[in-house]
């Protein structure tokens, strides 16, 4: 197996806070793997410093053994990683299915037909957004954003997905 993601001793400091010392970890593709800590222990920040959303301090992240320490967020997920945030971070003032179809944005041209037939593709996986396909985001019980957003996630066709 290949290594899709590799952390090599990152470490981030915010002012008055070490939030990660030192983590190093690969992760191989077609494995499933967990971070598990306390509160503050970091698990957040280092998925958002995959994902380009927070800068390390110090060490390296390889993606398909490229660097991508300077690469933009939006580049990130051009190339394969998609990011589902803690909190769901739907969008409240679109319906499900438009909710649905930005996460494929990234992907630069995609046929309408395409694009439908992939939504279809995420209702098929999370059956219970299908009836609630017209249904702004913000009426939407906790465990429905989360489908959404993880379908949301899906849509820009991830090499890595982290959630």
């Amino acid at each position: 197996m290949s290594v899709s993601v590799e952390l090599r001793h990152i470490s981030k400091r915010f002012p008055g806070v070490v939030a990660n010392k030192d983590v190093s970890l690969k992760v191989q593709s077609g494995s499933v793997h967990a971070l598990v800590g306390e509160n503050g222990a970091g698990k957040s920040t280092t998925l958002r410093s995959i994902s380009g959303l927070v800068s390390v301090t110090s060490g390296d992240i390889l993606f398909n053994g490229q660097s991508i320490l300077k690469v933009p967020a939006e580049k990130i997920v051009s190339n394969g990683i998609a990011h589902v945030p803690e909190g769901r971070r739907i969008f409240p003032g679109l319906t499900v299915t438009e909710n649905i179809m930005i996460g494929s944005s990234a992907r630069g041209n995609v046929s309408r037909k395409q694009l439908e037939d992939e939504v279809e593709e995420m209702f098929e996986i999370f059956p219970p957004l299908e009836r609630l396909r017209n249904a702004l985001g913000w009426s939407l019980s906790g465990g429905e954003q989360q489908m959404l957003a993880v379908a949301r996630g899906l849509m820009s066709k991830p090499k890595l997905l982290l959630l």
